[in-house]
């Protein structure tokens, strides 16, 4: 089924099914009785021999072809073979010699076939390619300055693989793309610096990099040979998405054309499992390396990307100790002095110092204070009347505050970006930080603004770019981008001022009546759940276990009744978790000393009957004493451990660890893991009830256990705050303080 590509659907373009190859290669795909149901039509051309239709016929039919010098039926036992292991990574690439020529056939499974790709074992790069990337590793690596490592490593690839010119492209967070480093033959004008829309390489084909990290256009002159396949029987295109052979959308290929390339090949760079950039290999004739060259060519770009990422996180952790070094000393101020404010405004160190901002201001209690360049006084009551109305999260932060609320563009040299946090949202307070813009210049490879063509039916459709020559755009009303790094000290520092608040001033402050009001709410809502929810729940579970009963009930209605008592059973066990929370609140603590050590070991025994625990390894270190009530110290480390573990399950290792530490003020407990991690916008909402992160949808839980924790630790009058980033697992700490 043709797929017209206009304006509003180019980055939905389906370039994984594109019904044909490249020809310099053919194409197979059996099912699982080894069945021929796709092939691409230049098989007979390639292999002679062959009839030019294979659909419906037995693999083993056409091995002889295929595999003359193999035994029969060789080929089938490798496709059984990598069925049976799951994989093929032992497998790929089987050289064989077919029709006098050297081929490389590769394996992979699409869906439910299996795609069996044949592509000349002969590559125009230079032969000794395994010592060659030896050395050019070594002389990638030589560099600890980041800029020094991406340049070697657009020369060191452009001596393996002899293209004419090696870029290092960089995406932006909005898809673009820029050119940082480049290597070129000597008669070729620089493209350093130039900027490419998001619609040169759209979201899909980025999708794809990260799945495939080599992609080779051998020639975009050559005519791509068709996959056939039975006219009835069929209705799906084969899946390409892994094809080393899959041809290239139109769209692209009219590109490169217009650029005057003749030959692509790109590898993949990838930070923290996402893809960062690829290094874009152009040739002006055409060229071709094959599947162990570009393997090869892989392994750089593997190596290229942990170094990327070593020296990227080694950048991070400096900052981050930085900004969270500020963080600490606001802390200790906070706890010496009798003002909060005071604390927060010091000369020494204030809340501007938490980021890397040019101004903050504090809303508390009434009181204002400014530091640095901030809005004016109109200015700002205009902002903080927008924060109220507008602004419904607790954390909030744009490096394009006019695009959000346009008056600011008035003060965009002071107010370009904004990181907001409130204290409170009920009571208007309020910390904020403000970047200036930062005015630059993006020289774009042509007009970033992708022409489009009418066609007879009135749709307006995609034309590639035929003009590449520098075209520059002042960006304007954009602040510096905010890091990683300073989001965390925004989101600790409000954990430490609400510690701080809760410790030293909710005494005098409104929060108490309305937390007098809320338990009163709350005991009335726990009676109305124990009384008015818990009994029509069990008369549900008891009616629908009795529907089973009756033998005249079809399977498929059984399978629903099943359903039904499950989520009764569901829906009692979030009950009785809002219970508990709605009880911490009524509980008095007697404080005793209560071992922690004998505790964490039956903690871990019995999760060990719950969860498979054969890949975990939990290291335990000092467990001090902590003085509190036994049971609900259990519910906190309990519920700390658990999630460790079940949110680790797919690690492996899979790595836990828990120690703790006796501090000036109390005992500071860390649990940390290497499981899924929470993403960093989700951070300051963790321990709030019923939430759960976007990621763990698919995971069994109610999203009120962590706020339970929090509940118990405050009542136990300590903190606890969270470290965690995507893919590399959390670390929770819980400090609890000495009672008075």
């Amino acid at each position: 089924m043709a797929f017209n590509v206009d304006l509003t659907n180019c980055d939905r373009e389906p370039i994984h099914i594109p019904g044909q190859i490249q020809p310099y290669g053919f194409l197979i795909a059996v099912d699982n009785d080894n069945i021929i149901r796709y092939h691409s039509e230049n098989v007979s051309d390639l292999i002679p021999g062959l009839p030019s239709l294979l659909l419906g016929k037995e693999l083993s039919e056409v091995e002889y072809a295929l595999s003359p010098n193999e035994p029969m039926g060789f080929i089938s036992q490798l496709v059984t073979f990598g069925k049976t292991t799951k994989s093929f990574e032992q497998i790929n690439p089987f050289q064989l010699e077919l029709n006098g020529n050297s081929y490389y056939m590769i394996i992979h499974q699409a869906d439910d076939l299996f795609v069996l790709e044949f592509e000349p074992a002969n590559s125009e790069a230079t032969a000794d390619m395994q010592k060659m990337i030896g050395r050019s590793i070594s002389e990638m690596l030589a560099d600890k300055n980041l800029q020094n490592l991406l340049n070697n490593s657009a020369e060191q690839v452009k001596k393996v693989i002899g293209y004419d010119r090696v870029m290092v492209y960089r995406f932006a967070a909005d898809g673009h793309g820029v050119v940082i480093a480049d290597a070129r033959n000597e008669e070729l004008e620089s493209w350093l610096g130039l900027h490419y829309p998001a619609s040169d390489i759209p979201k899909q084909a980025r999708e794809l990099y990260k799945l495939n990290h080599t992609r080779i256009i051998a020639d975009v002159n050559s005519i791509p040979s068709k996959i056939v396949t039975l006219a009835d029987g069929e209705p799906q295109p084969l899946n390409l998405t892994c094809s080393q052979l899959r041809a290239v959308s139109p769209i692209h290929i009219q590109y490169l054309k217009n650029m005057g390339v003749a030959s692509s090949f790109s590898i993949s760079l990838m930070y923290k499992k996402e893809l960062w950039g690829l290094i874009a290999c152009h040739s002006y004739t055409p060229r071709y390396i094959d599947y162990k060259a570009r393997e090869s060519a892989k392994l750089i770009g593997q190596i290229l990307s942990s170094a990327l990422e070593f020296r990227q996180d080694e950048e991070n952790q400096q900052l981050q100790d930085q900004l969270f070094a500020n963080v600490e000393k606001i802390s200790k101020q906070m706890q010496r002095s009798n003002s909060l404010e005071d604390a927060l405004t010091t000369d020494e160190v204030s809340i501007l110092n938490v980021t890397y901002a040019d101004g903050a201001v504090l809303i508390y209690e009434g009181n204002t204070f400014k530091f640095g360049k901030v809005p004016n006084d109109d200015q700002l009551a205009g902002l903080l009347q927008w924060i109220k109305t507008d602004v419904t999260d607790t954390f909030f932060c744009t490096d394009h505050l006019s695009n959000k609320y346009a008056p600011a563009l008035k003060y965009k040299d002071i107010a370009s970006g904004i990181i907001v946090s409130a204290i409170s949202k009920e009571m208007g307070e309020y910390m904020i930080w403000f970047k200036p813009e930062q005015l630059k210049q993006i020289t774009w490879a042509g007009n970033p603004e992708k022409p489009a063509e009418v066609d007879n039916n009135g749709m307006l459709n995609i034309s590639p770019r035929t003009s590449f020559e520098a075209w520059a755009e002042t960006v304007t009303a954009r602040s510096a981008a905010w890091s990683n790094e300073e989001v965390k000290a925004v989101i600790r520092l409000k954990e430490e001022l609400t510690y701080a608040i809760n410790q030293k001033a909710s005494a005098i402050r409104q929060l108490n009546e309305k937390l007098k009001q809320a338990y009163e709410e709350l005991d009335t809502f726990s009676f109305t759940i124990s009384h008015d929810l818990k009994n029509p729940i069990s008369v549900i579970k008891s009616y629908a276990q009795l529907l089973t009963r009756d033998a005249s009930i079809r399977p498929e209605a059984l399978r629903v009744i099943d359903r039904i008592v499950d989520r009764a059973d569901k829906m009692n066990y979030m009950i009785n978790e809002v219970l508990d929370y709605s009880r911490i609140g009524r509980s008095e603590i007697d404080f005793m000393d209560v071992k922690i050590g004998p505790m964490v070991n039956d903690i871990i025994k019995d999760l060990s009957l719950v969860y498979d625990t054969a890949r975990l390894q939990i290291t335990i270190g000092e467990t001090p004493v902590v003085k509190g009530d036994p049971i609900m110290l259990l519910q906190v480390f309990a519920n700390l451990l658990s999630n460790a573990i079940k949110y680790s399950q797919r690690a492996d290792p899979q790595q836990i660890s828990i120690e703790g530490k006796i501090t000036d003020t109390g005992v500071l407990y860390r649990i940390k893991d290497n499981g899924l991690g929470i993403d960093i916008k989700q951070l300051p909402r963790i321990f709030e009830l019923f939430n759960r992160t976007d990621n763990v949808k698919d995971i069994e839980g109610s999203g009120v256990g962590l706020a339970i924790v929090k509940r118990i630790v405050e009542k136990h009058r300590g903190k606890i705050w969270v470290d965690s980033e995507l893919g590399k697992g959390s670390t929770f700490y819980v400090e609890f303080s000495n009672p008075a």
